[in-house]
């Protein structure tokens, strides 16, 4: 073994350079003891062409060091005036977590190296220090901290995969979601073109209904399956003939017994598709009744689902203040009092109550716009996000 006494050559940081620039990874090491014999030691075991060994004579000089270059180990001794090994593995694990540290004791301290073992060191070293134990410890010390920065490196490049994985599927999603809503502006103007004296009436009721909706603090979860509901409550006309949907007198019984099957033709057409199935209920139950005189269940009062109690004051207010090429339509406030005397029989008495607290000038202006504008309600395209989080994807 090299003597601990010996002198540093003055070229020794001319030589750990030129090994550096020649390619040559250098392993740095820090050793830090206060035993100035113990530092020298470490200095000419750990020396080029394999090493850089630079030295700190306590813990306030080696956490300088680490702060001004960077070290692959640190070999502490446990034992010093101010900061003791212990309280500098403490920092070193918390700044430099990817450093190997090593802790040197005597061998009556073995029992406190074990328990900087447990603090996070990777070995300890027994005075008076043997060459081969010092570079078979700090071989296996830098190994291991070499597989835990793979490790690291590759949760890294993971995270790095998922994050990319994520933007994937939130564009597939996003292409998805517009062809749902393409879908959606299809379907309702299918319904229209069917029955064009009620042209935009799934418009406004669906706006509407997400007035009054809103007014009760609904979420954007549920004011989007709302809108799909209210906006496609007629759907199952699709599948009316033309000689009932379109006959200009009064219905025979059955033809409106066959009229009234279009809840259960809507329901059925869409309760099989997954971004619709909120809304399926909705179709199903328009035509439901407070007291019971609706269809197709015949369903009374909480019977029948809120959004389907919100939308059946919508349904009820827009046929009555709108055109049809036989009458005029009634002005806004009598459709008002119309829905206000029909509370607790056909409509719910809460549903009337926030109906008639919304000021008059938010219908006249939703049914103005409507009349002139046949444009699916953005609040369909609201709950995209929501039903992303909800499915695990973040944005």
């Amino acid at each position: 073994m090299a003597n601990p006494d010996q002198e540093l050559p003055p070229e020794s940081e001319s030589i750990v350079d030129r090994i550096a620039s020649s390619g040559h990874a250098l392993t740095r090491v820090l050793a830090v003891d206060d035993e100035l014999a113990a530092s020298k030691l470490l200095s000419i075991i750990l020396g080029p062409p394999d090493y850089y060994c630079a030295t700190a004579s306590n813990g306030e000089e080696a956490l300088l060091a680490l702060q001004r270059e960077r070290f692959d180990a640190v070999i502490s001794d446990l034992r010093m005036p101010g900061i003791s090994g212990m309280q500098l593995l403490a920092q070193v694990r918390r700044r430099h977590p990817h450093v190997a540290f090593l802790v040197t004791t005597g061998v009556n301290d073995v029992d406190v190296g074990v328990q900087a073992m447990r603090s996070g060191a990777d070995d300890y070293l027994v005075k008076p220090l043997l060459e081969s134990v010092v570079l078979l410890s700090l071989e296996r010390a830098l190994h291991k901290r070499q597989l835990e920065q793979q490790v690291e490196d590759y949760r890294q490049h993971l995270e790095e995969m998922v994050v990319e994985r994520t933007a994937q599927l939130q564009a597939a999603l996003q292409q998805i979601e517009g062809s749902y809503e393409d879908t959606l502006e299809a379907l309702g103007a299918a319904i229209d073109l069917r029955d064009s004296e009620t042209a935009g009436h799934s418009q406004r009721v669906c706006r509407y209904s997400l007035v009054i909706a809103r007014a009760m603090s609904w979420s954007d979860k549920q004011l989007g399956s709302l809108a799909r509901g209210a906006y496609l409550h007629d759907i199952g006309k699709l599948g009316i003939p033309d000689g009932i949907l379109l006959k200009p007198g009064p219905l025979t019984a059955d033809e409106r017994a066959l009229m009234q099957q279009h809840v259960q033709i809507g329901f059925e057409l869409v309760k099989g598709i997954p971004f619709l199935a909120d809304a399926a209920e909705i179709i199903l139950t328009h035509h439901e009744r407070h007291d019971g005189s609706g269809y197709p269940r015949g369903l009374q009062a909480e019977e029948i689902r809120l959004g389907a109690r919100i939308f059946a004051v919508a349904d009820s207010f827009d046929p009555i203040t709108s055109d049809r090429p036989y009458r005029r339509g009634s002005p806004l406030d009598a459709g008002r009092e119309t829905i206000r005397r029909e509370a607790g029989r056909l409509f719910d008495l809460q549903v009337v109550n926030v109906f008639l607290s919304i000021p008059a000038e938010t219908w006249s202006t939703i049914a103005g716009d409507q009349r002139t504008t046949a444009v699916l309600p953005s609040l369909l395209r609201q709950d995209n996000a929501i039903r992303r989080r909800d499915a695990g994807v973040i944005l």
